[in-house]
């Protein structure tokens, strides 16, 4: 193992999260990392207990997953113990029981590695696959909010041209005079149902500070017909019984209870 863990090892979260206990116990760590271990091992009780802990379910496991060898393999081991000085008969065969135990604990504790890294490989693959489907989720939620939007569009747009196309509705253009020569409106006026449409596409962009107001001429008298917002093409104005005259002027932000006469930019004649 690379000495770039050694950083990783400095706390217990990381040494029980990285399985650098596990490394330790198989003997696979560099000699700087198993010195630095055993030192946090012995000032550490609560680490040292859950060592102590994994080492015995280690064991435990090597002993309940043993697999006795095929007998070639035992006969053979035999032939060799049998060929050594028999003086050392009894301490080789101690020997090799325990060498064979320790075999199998190694193979099992890797077995339990294997298993921790394979369940920590799953765990991602399955977080990874709940990301997109939240993913799948949120672009299938905004594909039926543009669906929704496009059908209120179409709905708003096919309730306007109704209006517009009506037998009895009147068609008005108001032009900009010298105070917005660029400017040009359109009003479709229905005195039967009392409707007044405005296709404001045509007005000059204002500063944030000033919009534009409709104002409805009865008798002499300036009546507000609605402030024009700035981000919509086709607006519904309030319908005013009697209007002589449609005119637009350039107020403040957010409208004026009376118009500005030397703000007048447009008026047509009904």
């Amino acid at each position: 193992m690379g000495d770039n863990r050694k950083d990783d090892m400095m706390d217990r979260k990381s040494i029980k999260e990285k399985g650098i206990l596990e490394q330790y116990l198989l003997g696979e760590l560099s000699d700087d990392q198993h010195v630095q271990v055993e030192k946090i091992l012995k000032e550490d009780q609560e680490l040292f207990q859950y060592y102590t802990d994994l080492e015995q379910d280690f064991e435990k496991l090597a002993f309940e997953n043993a697999i006795a060898p095929p007998p070639r393999v035992k006969d053979s081991l035999m032939n060799d113990i049998l060929g050594s000085t028999t003086s050392n008969n009894k301490n080789v065969i101690a020997i090799n029981r325990k060498n064979q135990s320790a075999v199998y604990l190694t193979i099992a504790a890797s077995l339990a590695v294997l298993f921790m890294l394979s369940s920590a490989w799953l765990y991602n693959q399955w977080q990874d696959s709940k990301n997109n489907l939240q993913v799948v989720q949120d672009e299938t939620l905004d594909l039926r909010n543009r669906i929704v939007t496009l059908e209120e569009n179409l709905k708003e747009t096919n309730t306007w041209y109704t209006a517009i196309n009506n037998p009895n509705t009147i068609q008005l253009v108001l032009k900009g005079n010298e105070i917005s020569p660029s400017s040009t409106a359109i009003t479709y006026v229905n005195h039967d149902k009392k409707t007044v449409i405005l296709n404001s596409e045509g007005l000059a962009q204002l500063e944030d500070d000033k919009t534009y107001q409709m104002w409805a001429d009865v008798d002499g008298e300036m009546i507000n017909m609605g402030v024009i917002p700035s981000d919509k093409q086709m607006i519904a104005m309030k319908y005013i019984e009697n209007t002589a005259s449609i005119n637009i002027t350039i107020e403040p932000a957010g409208g004026n209870d009376h118009p500005t006469v030397e703000r007048l930019i447009s008026n047509v004649l009904l």
